[in-house]
Parts: structure tokens; C-alpha cells; sequence
């Protein structure tokens, strides 16, 4: 998908190799360094740091990974060598007032395991890297060298798979960051919920469990997902669509529960899906919802999901705060993450189910682009 942005609402930033981390073994899938995207803060926001993790899916066994290894997704000799900053991460305050100012910082994706595998041997025959969880090490490692050992003020955040890290490393980096710094984490698109296809097949579970045992993840899961009445220790703002464009393509309608294709249509475009398909999307909707406030009622939590088709709508200015964003309680998902990350507002809210949502930024793809991106 093709997607144009205004020069006005984002500028280009370079990537930055942590050369260092290869000898630690903390390497991509195809064993080149890890890499991210560094813009410096200024002024009040010097000490201030916003670390975003890239999203991009997961491999879940030798041959997906494989197939990985030689894109960007698994190698950051494939990565391109600039990445447009908006949104969360622009550096103007009409597009970004509580942010704009922080170092913020993009973490290319290369590991294929939301940053959690690690596996000591490499298979001569794949040469497969399997290091995630030492990557996340090594680059907040780089970044508290670089001035973060001095932050007042951290968030971590992420964008799907990157938003999946936020929340399962939340805790793990405010352990890594200064005792004192104020620490916070969102996640943006990335609450998966674990639903059953429109087969009856417990699809995205068996996925789940194959990545989880190709990475030797396992060990480094957060307890508070892992057992019951353990909470994370530290603050999560969650950004979803209830009708979460790739939830609705890979985990309710995947292709292997839709030999026919009769789901191709409305997963290219919401208003093309019949009266029972946008029945069975009404179902997901309260299995996500079920899902997100069986987590507890933590009043330090925050949440902002609305009933859009969308996917990520945090790193692109025309949802994360523009005159035409996404609204919910007349607050943009900018306002009501900062009110939240400030302590100005708490911010749980829950929209009304589709179509009753006019501000929408309902994603439509191209039919012939691959359905699981």
C-alpha cells in the first residue's frame, strides 16, 4: 500500500547500525546488526526519551523465517536508509505537542519474534539467528550511552509486532532505564486477542505456540502474561481498533479458513462486507472488548479503542492528530495519550460499535496486494 506523505507532516531521519551488538550475538535473523532511526530532542524535552518499536508480523518456523532473512524484516542490510518521523514521532508541536521535543526513536524490525527469541545455536545449514530478546538488550543499551541514562521522562511504544514488545518488554525497560525517569508504555494495534476463525479453527493459538517454540521465547515472556493475578508493574496506554484490519485478516478470517475467498472483498474494504460477515466482525468485536477488560480495572491504565477497520494509527499524522483524526470523547489519540502520560486525565473509552463512527480513517486496501500484510 502506497501511502503519501505530506512534506509539511513528516521529515526524514537516518538509520543508525548498532555495530557493537554483533559481538554480543544480538543480531537479525540473517546476523547483521540491529539498527534504529534517532532523532535528538531539544530544549525542556532534552532528557525525555520515546522509543518506538517497528511492527512487521512474526516468522513462526524455519521456512517463514527464512523467507524473512534476506527482506528488511530480517535483515538490516535490506533496510532502507531513511524512514519518514511523523506522528507519535514528529518533531512539530501542531502535529505532536507532548512529544515533538523528546529524542524519539524508531527500532527496525529484524528478529521476527517481537524481540522475545533467543536461541544459543545457529544451524549451519539456515545460518538463522535467533536472538530477539538480546537485540531489545543491546539497543536500549546503545541508547543509555547516548544520553537515555539521564532520562527524566521514558516511554516505550510500538506499532503492531513493535506494539506486541511494548507490552511484553514494559516492564523489562523500566528496569533498564533510570530509577528515577517517570515510565510509561503504549501500545498501538498491538493487543491480539486469541479468537477462533471463521472455521472453528483455533488458527492464530497454533501460530502463536510455533513462534513462541522456533525462537525459544518461552524464557523470556513476562510472568504478568504468563500466570494469572500478576499485573504489569508499569503504566500501558492500549491504542486498537476493535476491528483491528490485520486481527480481522489473519486471525478471524485468515486464508487457510477461507478456501473460497468469500471474506476477500470485505477484508479489502469494510462497506463491502454482507450483513453476516459484519455479524461474525460484530462477534470479534465483543471477544476483544471481553478480552481487553478482563485484564482488570487498573486505573492507571488507559485505553482508546475505537470501531475503526484500521491497523497502526499512531505513526501516520492523519490519525494520531490532525483536524480530521480520529476522535473519541471529542479527544484525538494524541491528546488522550498525552492527558494520560502527564497525569492531566485518565483515558479509558470504548467506542460504539460500526458504523456509528464518523471520524474514521476505515483502512482499504489493494486487491491484489498480499492479504496478510
Amino acid at each position: 500500500m502506497l501511502i503519501v506523505i505530506r512534506s509539511t507532516e513528516g521529515f526524514f531521519v537516518d538509520i543508525t547500525y548498532v555495530q557493537s551488538a554483533v559481538a554480543k550475538g544480538a543480531v537479525c535473523l540473517d546476523g547483521s546488526p540491529p539498527a534504529y532511526h534517532f532523532d535528538r530532542g531539544s530544549g525542556a524535552g532534552i532528557n525525555n526519551w520515546l522509543v518506538h518499536f517497528e511492527g512487521g508480523g512474526w516468522c513462526n518456523n524455519v521456512t517463514t523465517c527464512l523467507a524473512r532473512k534476506g527482506t528488511r524484516l530480517g535483515s538490516s542490510k535490506e533496510m532502507v536508509k531513511q524512514v519518514v518521523f511523523s506522528g507519535i514521532l514528529s518533531n512539530k508541536p501542531q502535529f505532536n505537542p507532548d512529544f515533538y521535543n523528546w529524542n524519539r526513536i524508531k527500532v527496525r524490525y529484524c528478529d521476527g519474534s517481537s524481540f522475545t527469541g533467543d536461541v544459543e545455536a545457529v544451524d549451519p545449514a539456515t545460518k538463522l539467528y535467533f536472538r530477539g530478546a538480546r537485540v531489545f538488550v543491546a539497543v536500549i543499551n546503545d541508547l543509555l550511552e547516548k544520553g537515555m541514562k539521564n532520562a527524566e521522562n521514558a516511554v516505550l511504544s510500538g506499532c503492531s509486532a513493535g506494539g506486541l514488545t511494548s507490552i511484553l518488554h514494559c516492564d523489562n525497560f523500566k528496569a533498564l532505564v533510570p530509577m528515577g525517569a517517570k515510565v510509561k508504555c503504549f501500545a498501538d494495534a498491538g493487543y491480539f486477542i486469541n479468537a477462533k476463525d471463521v472455521s472453528g479453527a483455533q488458527h492464530i493459538e497454533n501460530f502463536y505456540d510455533d513462534v513462541v517454540k522456533t525462537h525459544g521465547a518461552a524464557k523470556n515472556l513476562p510472568s504478568s502474561c504468563t500466570s494469572k493475578g500478576k499485573p504489569s508493574l508499569t503504566p500501558l496506554f492500549i491504542t486498537n481498533a476493535a476491528y483491528d484490519s490485520w486481527q480481522i485478516k489473519n486471525i478471524l478470517a485468515p486464508g487457510v479458513a477461507d478456501p473460497h475467498g468469500t471474506w476477500h472483498n470485505c477484508k479489502i474494504d469494510i462497506k463491502k462486507c454482507s450483513p453476516s460477515q459484519l455479524e461474525t466482525m460484530q462477534g470479534f468485536r465483543t471477544e476483544f472488548i471481553n478480552a481487553l477488560t478482563g485484564l482488570g480495572a487498573l486505573t492507571s491504565r488507559g485505553y482508546f479503542i475505537n470501531s475503526c477497520y484500521a491497523h497502526c494509527q499512531t505513526e501516520t499524522q492523519e490519525t494520531w492528530l490532525r483536524s480530521d483524526s480520529p476522535v473519541l470523547n471529542n479527544k484525538s489519540i494524541a491528546k488522550a495519550v498525552g492527558d494520560w502520560y502527564y497525569d492531566r486525565h485518565p483515558f479509558q473509552n470504548i467506542d460504539c460499535p460500526y458504523p456509528c463512527d464518523k471520524t474514521c480513517h476505515n483502512r482499504i486496501f489493494d486487491p491484489h496486494e498480499n492479504p496478510s500484510e
